[in-house]
């Protein structure tokens, strides 16, 4: 009976470690003022009749803080990714030499600050939901395993085990967006 409890925590475990790096993610693609190339993750072209994110058709880098440099692997992708981008509404304005693609930064206005920071959040509080989800399963895991002849001391043991991982995955989570948060309201 322990290793199956061992299982339950194990399993929960692992679905609060995915809610967390998934929120991570998310909050990368966030602009925040600063030329970062995970902004073009979520962005689609249409590859030869497939979505395909920017970053598999042209190699996305940063020659300077304020600025993002595409170059397909393609030449006919420049301008298939120049409407994906301005598509996409990131806040980004492309502009192409025959080459390449350049894409300045702006300055992030107030406005788009906290609309960012409101979205931020919202995702912070889904990683929250996602990881008291994971605790729930656990919980009615561990009830289950009890009537299946699993001693209520070892249940016991285990729900707060499962509540001390959720608690920390809750923190981290706290902590991811406080430091996007901050990331964002720097000047």
């Amino acid at each position: 009976m322990i290793t199956r409890a061992k299982e339950i925590l194990a399993g929960a475990k692992d679905k609060m470690s995915h809610a967390v790096t998934h929120l991570d993610e998310e909050l990368k693609t966030y602009r925040a003022g600063k030329a970062n190339p995970l902004v073009f993750n979520n962005v689609m072209v249409d590859y030869y009749g497939s979505p395909t994110p920017i970053p598999q058709v042209a190699s996305v880098t940063t020659p300077d803080a304020k600025t993002l440099m595409l170059q397909p692997w393609e030449k006919k992708m420049i301008p298939v990714i120049e409407k994906a981008i301005l598509d996409a509404n990131i806040g980004l304005t492309p502009s192409n030499n025959g080459e390449s693609i350049r894409c300045v930064v702006p300055p992030l206005t107030e406005d788009r600050r906290k609309e960012l920071l409101k979205k931020a959040k919202a995702a912070g509080e889904n990683g929250k939901v996602s990881v008291r989800n994971a605790r729930r399963d656990a919980i009615e895991a561990l009830k289950k395993a009890n009537k299946e002849g699993m001693p209520e001391d070892l249940q016991k043991e285990y729900e707060q085990l499962v509540q001390k991982e959720t608690d920390a995955f809750t923190k981290k989570v706290d902590e991811l967006v406080a430091a996007k948060e901050k990331e964002m309201m720097t000047v």
